[in-house]
């Protein structure tokens, strides 16, 4: 009698027990993943200090940046394997890692709402809407540091805060035809797989870029200015009117997350926020901009 195949993981390519919540994962490299489960910045979801959000003196066009995990050199090499070198392989991976950023999102956002409806019951806030881009609150602690954190308690599919559509940040003609597909645009579609969350592409690259890993902070924030447009495809705007009439009347502003890959210095991110947001106004709709990405470097 034949013993039963050992699996052999995607990442360390050892036969071992896979985790159970990343696939093709085995639990010892799920161990070593550096989720970003308490991020020393409230704004832009850094695990450690951040100057470039404390310097600054311009207000942001996002309420906050979530990210699944720090940047590490085993992250990179993640991304690596299915950004430049095809292993769609890793797909699903980075897609639940984005997952648990999200459900950890909404769990801090969730906890927010409670605290401002506590406080406009107790008569020391106005009454109206309650939105949460006022301020932060510090997010759930993590059950654990060694494994893939554990959903807070009341972060279900019920919770009261949830996302109403994802943006993915869209790429160039030139860098679609050289990776065949768009990164940011395959990890939203797990999550709003997962999530039940409509996803609409927005946005347009209005011209392309060179790889943004080799520039300054100066010529990434040049660079991304002028870098983005409102889709000009004629269904759109019918299609974002019917995706938020599909959610029923709101009290409260539209929660838009903008996703992408990786956040560095913000400016992808801001300059994707700044036309939504305007895009948003334009159609009557108050709207708040999140961002969430997989990794923070």
């Amino acid at each position: 009698m034949l013993a039963p195949s050992v699996p052999i993981c995607l990442s360390c390519g050892k036969r071992a027990r896979l985790s159970s919540q990343l696939p093709a994962i085995c639990t010892a490299c799920a161990a070593a993943i550096p989720w970003i489960t308490r991020p020393r910045c409230r704004k832009c979801g850094r695990a450690t200090g951040c100057p470039d959000c404390s310097r600054s003196g311009e207000p942001s066009p996002i309420v906050c940046n979530r990210s699944a995990v720090a940047y590490s050199t085993e992250m990179r090499e993640w991304l690596g394997r299915y950004k430049y070198r095809g292993n769609e392989r890793y797909a699903p991976v980075l897609g639940a890692m984005l997952d648990t950023a999200y459900v950890m999102l909404m769990a801090e956002m969730e906890q927010l709402l409670q605290e401002q409806l506590l406080q406009v019951n107790a008569g020391s806030a106005p009454e109206g809407c309650i939105t949460t881009a006022h301020r932060l609150a510090p997010p759930p602690r993590s059950t654990s540091a060694d494994r893939t954190p554990t959903p807070p308690s009341g972060s279900t599919a019920a919770s009261r805060w949830q996302a109403d559509l994802l943006v993915p940040v869209p790429v160039s003609n030139a860098r679609l035809d050289e990776r065949g597909f768009n990164q940011a645009e395959r990890l939203a579609d797990v999550l709003s797989r997962r999530r039940g969350i409509p996803q609409l592409p927005l946005l347009v690259r209005t011209h392309h870029t060179a790889k943004q890993s080799f520039k300054s902070r100066a010529e990434r924030l040049a660079d991304m200015k002028f870098a983005f447009a409102a889709n000009p495809d004629p269904a759109m705007r019918p299609m974002l009117r019917v995706a938020v009439n599909a959610i029923g009347p709101l009290e409260r502003p539209l929660r838009i997350i903008i996703v992408d890959d990786i956040y560095t210095t913000g400016s992808t991110i801001r300059a994707c926020a700044q036309v939504v947001s305007r895009l948003a106004a334009e159609m009557g709709y108050d709207a708040e901009i999140y961002s969430l990405t997989w990794a923070r470097s």
